[in-house]
């Protein structure tokens, strides 16, 4: 055996699958002889160095049948680039040697990682078609760090784990390579070998951009990179003025289900943005909400149970699609908040747990690893490596997707150590508090750098208990989103409509009890998906009543949420007053609106609702501050009577909403109002169009000034049955009605 040889145990284990540094071994190596290449590829009977022109260099001899070779190559420097040259009984081949190219990463990468401040992550790790060395293939890096070996896997190696094993950066734990000849489109997956020898399921990568269809699992190369941007306009318009006070009335959408296609098959990303994009926009919402479109296993998870945190999902198309349906709402002016699941992950074997052989993601406690309601893994928010990764990922769909905001789902599980476990089944911290401490600081430095990174975008806490300040500023003390979903009102008001009249008068204060804590928090009013599944029933076939009483009550209902302090989001179906239970399996049964006045009625209201809101600055422009809203009548719990008034601005005219929630109407009704003069009845939720009555006050009622209510002026109305209405002061040189909806006039 010559010196320069590779000692037998180094061979051995390498053929093995069970070398610590394959890059020590393989590729060009500087000997006191010179030169040495070595190389593997079983498939050989033999191999030759050659000039990437194909002049011959030297044959290499087979040392191990496997497919280990080695040669000795004097006089030759170790970074003159080589290719190698393979033949058997079948032909003859060439590679680019993997070994033969130096790290993709470099030492910032590895102190930004461990520091947990690496905040592109993404363009790091992951797989990216690249250029090394002026030779073209794919840069794969991943983070293992109790990893005893990692290689990337594909059709490309033959799914052999032995061939493209990767250099480990012992600063950070971070595996790379460089895979010359590899690029978009290729499946791949890691083979992993534990600390303690075992061999793990393959893995999905962490950071893949791209999935396979369910129900495979690999990842896929794709760029994200490259998209061709025309929102730029959008973009800068979303910077100007502050979020809390411009209108934001948010269409939640499941793309798997809003509209199917011919024997049930998934719409498109382009086919989702030629359809959905311009009803949204028809209907006058200003924001599209997407249940999370992150790849996950499981459609019944719909979407909350991801795998592949980088990846749109394949059900739809690829990335390409989906940068292309975001651009298309931009274009239409409508603004894109994506569900964002930082909480917590699925336990699927081809996922992030265990990833490298135990808890690397998750919290190694289980206790805090592990969550009881949904059986998957929970995130170690202490680990920087795993804060850096998610804040990343934040970062990553702001960035390469331009998506506007994040609605962040299950905040409230992430904020208690004791979240829906009993006495014994979690530990306090050391001063009995019940606070995720770890997962609190993630939540703030995340929203810190989303806002500094992206203005004008929005993050939305949906957090379900009284934890103070989840909207206030990380500097003020609170967690930092821009607005947090309110649970309160929401139940609070589906139980008071779905309450027989005559009982409401008892359950008077589920409606004015929201107001005393409305603007304690910047809050969105939310009828979103979990609201019309699980057995609870669709928001119509909540409501009391006859058929009639049933759509009168939820327009009333839809007239007082629009009217009510905060942000509006409403879930797919519910516009039209979708009759069946939502199913992830099957469209919106969107023949309904075809059928009789009602259901058309509904979706015609929501869609006046939405521009009465958007035109009228009472209405938004100070949703989250106590000075734009004023009980006028708050205590007539007898007649199930409410109102109150919206103001914007100084110059901002006021608007006025009475409901009337019994099915008795009611003609001669005063209301106090804040000015005398002429007030335009701009929204009637009991219009002949909307599937009502007809009754109303014939567009317009005059203030004379007679105190009612604690206001100087007042006017006697006529209250239709089950019915909201909106009445704004108007000057008395203002005749025209030009900018509001005709058909909302009586």
């Amino acid at each position: 055996m010559h010196p320069w040889q590779a000692p037998e145990r180094e061979v051995d284990a390498l053929v093995a699958g069970r070398h610590h540094d394959p890059f020590s071994l393989l590729g060009p190596h500087e000997s006191p002889q010179g030169l040495v290449l070595r190389a593997f590829v079983p498939d050989a009977q033999t191999l030759e160095a050659i000039e990437p022109d194909g002049t011959a260099i030297a044959s290499l001899m087979l040392r191990n049948a496997a497919g280990f070779f080695e040669g000795l190559v004097p006089g030759r420097p170790a970074w003159a680039r080589y290719r190698l040259r393979a033949r058997n009984a079948g032909g003859e081949w060439l590679i680019d040697d993997p070994y033969s190219f130096p790290p993709v990463l470099g030492p910032l990468d590895d102190h930004l990682l461990v520091e947990g401040t690496h905040r592109t992550l993404y363009e790091r790790l992951g797989a990216h078609p690249d250029s090394h060395e002026g030779i073209d293939g794919v840069r794969f890096a991943v983070w293992a760090p109790n990893a005893a070996r990692v290689s990337v896997v594909g059709d490309f190696n033959q799914w052999d784990g032995r061939r493209h094993q990767m250099r480990k950066r012992v600063d950070s734990g971070l595996w790379e390579i460089f895979a010359p000849g590899v690029g978009e489109g290729t499946i791949y997956k890691y083979e992993i070998v534990s600390a303690d020898g075992r061999l793990l399921p393959l893995k999905a990568d962490p950071f893949g951009f791209a999935g396979e269809f369910r129900p495979a699992t690999g990842s896929i190369v794709a760029r994200t990179d490259t998209f061709a941007w025309s929102d730029a306009e959008h973009i800068a318009a979303r910077a100007e003025g502050e979020a809390r006070r411009k209108p934001m009335s948010t269409y939640e959408v499941h793309l798997g289900s809003w509209r199917r296609g011919e024997e049930n098959r998934f719409l498109t990303y382009d086919e989702l943005a030629d359809q959905l994009i311009p009803y949204v926009q028809w209907m006058g919402f200003t924001h599209i909400e997407l249940l999370p479109i992150s790849e996950h296993p499981l459609d019944a998870s719909w979407g909350y149970q991801p795998i592949g945190l980088f990846a749109p999902t394949s059900r739809f198309g690829d990335p390409a699609g989906f940068a292309r349906f975001v651009d298309k709402a931009h274009q239409a002016g409508l603004s894109v908040i994506l569900d964002w699941v930082p909480a917590h992950f699925p336990t699927d074997i081809h996922g992030l747990s265990h990833f490298d052989g135990g808890p690397l993601y998750e919290h190694s406690d289980p206790q805090r690893g592990f969550h009881p309601d949904w059986n998957t893994a929970i995130y170690d928010f202490g680990r920087r490596e795993v804060a850096n990764m998610l804040i990343a990922n934040a970062l990553y769909w702001l960035d390469r997707f331009h998506v506007d905001g994040l609605r962040v789902d299950a905040v409230a599980s992430m904020l208690y150590l004791d979240y829906s476990r009993k006495h014994g089944e979690w530990s306090p911290n050391p001063d009995g508090s019940n606070d995720n401490k770890d997962a609190v600081s993630f939540l703030r430095r995340a929203n810190e750098i989303i806002y500094a990174e992206h203005p004008g975008t929005v993050v939305i806490a949906e957090e379900s208990t009284s934890w103070a300040g989840v909207s206030q500023p990380v500097f003020a003390g609170g967690l930092g989103f821009g607005f947090k979903w309110n649970m309160g009102w929401m139940h609070d008001t589906l139980d008071y409509l779905s309450t027989e009249p005559i009982y409401r008068p008892w359950h008077h204060d589920k409606v004015t009890f929201g107001v005393t804590y409305a603007f304690s928090e910047n809050f969105v009013l939310p009828l979103s998906h979990d609201e019309v599944v699980h057995g609870k029933g669709t928001i119509l076939t909540r409501m009391p009543g006859d058929d009639w009483q049933k759509f009168a009550t939820m327009r009333a209902g839809y007239g007082m949420m629009w009217a009510n302090s905060g942000k509006k989001l409403l879930f797919m179906g519910q516009e039209f007053a979708q009759r069946r239970e939502w199913s992830e399996e099957r469209s919106l049964d969107w023949h309904l609106v075809g059928m009789g006045p009602h259901h058309r009625g509904m979706q015609l209201l929501v869609r006046d609702l939405n521009l009465v809101y958007r035109e009228t600055p009472a209405l938004h422009a100070r949703d989250c501050e106590p000075e734009g809203f004023s009980w006028i009548v708050v205590d007539d719990r007898q007649q199930s009577v409410f109102a109150w008034a919206r103001y914007g601005d100084a110059d901002d005219a006021p608007v006025v909403m009475v409901a009337n929630l019994t099915p008795v109407p009611r003609s001669d009704y005063r209301v106090g109002l804040p000015r005398a003069g002429r007030w335009r009845e701009i929204l009637n939720t009991d219009a002949a169009l909307y599937g009502g009555s007809g009754m109303g006050n014939l567009g317009e009622v005059t203030a004379v000034e007679e105190p009612a209510h604690g206001l100087p002026a007042s006017a006697a109305l006529v209250l239709p049955p089950l019915a909201t209405l909106y009445f704004k002061w108007e000057p008395e040189s203002r005749a025209d009605t030009a900018d509001l909806p005709k058909q909302n006039l009586n």
